[in-house]
């Protein structure tokens, strides 16, 4: 599995996932070849790869899949976020918290050689993703933010309660509101993994066999999540966010519980190039819920991906 140096020193660990086998899984490229690729990826931003964050916060990212295939035309570089999967967690926690990580994030563009980072953060992420963009405004060449918890940077009203009585009376749903309301019984992997779980039929516009299957990949570790939020951002984060001049979509779910749907669709408003994609019949996962219908929006906004040639 390939490595970066993070901020303190720290070897922290990235999955590349790309249906080119010199990409997958396949650590250092030879120096010839990435010299030639870091030369590509400058002069075509069709050749960048995506940086996709896992959200969570603190989940593993293998929930993320190949984000619907796109892993097939785009290399995808898959970070290890501060205390997930092969990452140690930092023993100054605030280290591991989404604004400090994005000093990770800065070290990891530096690894791979790049000018400029295209970002793809879910949920949580979103919010490591935008700390990113508000501290190297420089060298972001665009963000996608897929369903954003906005509430703590725009004033619309969370709607999320309304949604939540549309679909009282299905029991499983009832349920999993019960036991997000109770809270984890126990605080620990387990015990947060357990309850996440039970909650799980909250992020998804309906329950049947791929959201089960999809929710049952879900790993979460409890002291990351906890580290994740251990640093307050600045108070004019919001403001900051009108000097971030590279392009930015906001992919909302009609029927996320989760982040809701009004807040999401306003902070693509606070962004001077931010348009919002709504995705209809669709939850927190787009990517699981509505496969298709996410493509279309994230291929619409990407720049064209270079052609990978025949092997």
């Amino acid at each position: 599995m390939p490595t970066f140096t993070g901020s303190d020193g720290a070897t922290l660990h990235y999955d590349e996932r790309h249906h080119d086998d010199r990409h997958r899984d396949s650590g250092q490229l030879d120096d010839d070849h990435q010299d030639d690729e870091r030369r590509g990826d400058e002069a075509d931003p069709g050749r960048l790869p995506v940086i996709a964050l896992a959200g969570g916060a603190a989940l593993h990212p293998d929930y993320l899949g190949d984000l619907a295939g796109l892993g097939d035309q785009r290399r995808l570089i898959v970070p290890h976020l501060r205390g997930v999967g092969r990452s140690p967690l930092p023993a100054s926690v605030e280290l591991a918290s989404y604004w400090r990580q994005a000093e990770d994030l800065e070290r990891l563009r530096l690894h791979l050689g790049l000018d400029r980072l295209l970002l793809l953060g879910h949920s949580a992420a979103t919010r490591l993703a935008i700390s990113y963009a508000v501290r190297f405004p420089r060298h972001l060449a665009g963000m996608v933010l897929v369903t954003p918890p906005a509430g703590h940077l725009v004033d619309e009203p969370s709607d999320t309660g309304e949604m939540r009585d549309r679909r009282r009376g299905d029991p499983v749903f009832d349920a999993a509101v019960a036991a997000w309301e109770a809270g984890p019984e126990v605080l620990d992997d387990t015990g947060f993994n357990a309850w996440q779980q039970r909650v799980a039929p909250l992020a998804y516009a309906r329950w049947g066999e791929t959201e089960r299957a999809h929710a049952a990949t879900a790993r979460y570790s409890y002291s990351a999540n906890r580290a994740y939020f251990s640093v307050e951002p600045p108070p004019d984060l919001a403001e900051r966010l009108a000097d971030v001049t590279a392009p930015v979509l906001v992919v909302a779910g009609a029927e996320d519980c989760s982040a809701g749907l009004a807040p999401v669709v306003a902070l693509a408003k606070l962004f001077p190039a931010g348009e919002a994609v709504v995705i209809e019949r669709c939850g927190h996962h787009p990517w699981v819920e509505q496969p298709a219908a996410f493509r279309r929006a994230v291929d619409g906004f990407l720049p064209p991906p270079h052609p990978v040639p025949p092997s």
